[in-house]
């Protein structure tokens, strides 16, 4: 994952790197990632995370591990699996086009109709995992993804109750 993208982008564009690849200090890199994480990344929902936690860089998208892949709140893990032919489905789009480059097909100009169905159906199957009903806005998907957050730290900032 880039340390910074376009902030023209919908979605950040990740790869995934053969193991002889060296990666720059300009990329984050994750180990032994399945595809259902991927899709989670790739998403829409991880999307709004990163446009409200992240930095900037000028008006770029600054990822961070801390702020922003560390604090992702997370669907149940079981429900996870459900997302691997969504990731496989944005792959395969990307192979239909061999000779562009990841900056071309998220140039959100220029972005392949084939890419953009497979990342809409990604953010669909994301959404439902984190609520039923979905999400109309990106603001719907950060309120909630807020709300999980406050539940995950509520119990690091519990006061411990006082003996007698």
């Amino acid at each position: 994952m880039p340390e910074v993208s376009s902030e023209r982008r919908e979605y950040v564009p990740i790869c995934k790197l053969s193991k002889d690849i060296v990666a720059s200090n300009l990329l984050y890199t994750v180990a032994d990632t399945s595809l259902p994480d991927f899709a989670l990344l790739t998403s829409a929902m991880h999307m709004a995370w990163l446009r409200n936690i992240g930095g900037r860089l000028k008006s770029d998208y600054r990822y961070s591990i801390g702020l922003v892949y560390n604090t992702f709140p997370l669907p149940k893990a079981k429900d996870l699996t459900k997302l691997t032919p969504f990731a496989q489905a944005i792959l395969d789009a990307r192979a239909n086009h061999p000779d562009a480059t990841l900056a071309d097909l998220y140039d959100p100009d220029v972005m392949p109709a084939d890419l953009r169905c497979a990342h809409i159906a990604n953010d669909r199957a994301v959404d439902k995992l984190y609520s039923r009903g979905g999400f109309r806005s990106e603001r719907d998907r950060v309120e909630h993804l807020f709300a999980l957050y406050e539940l995950q730290v509520a119990p690091m900032l519990a006061k411990p109750k006082k003996r007698r």
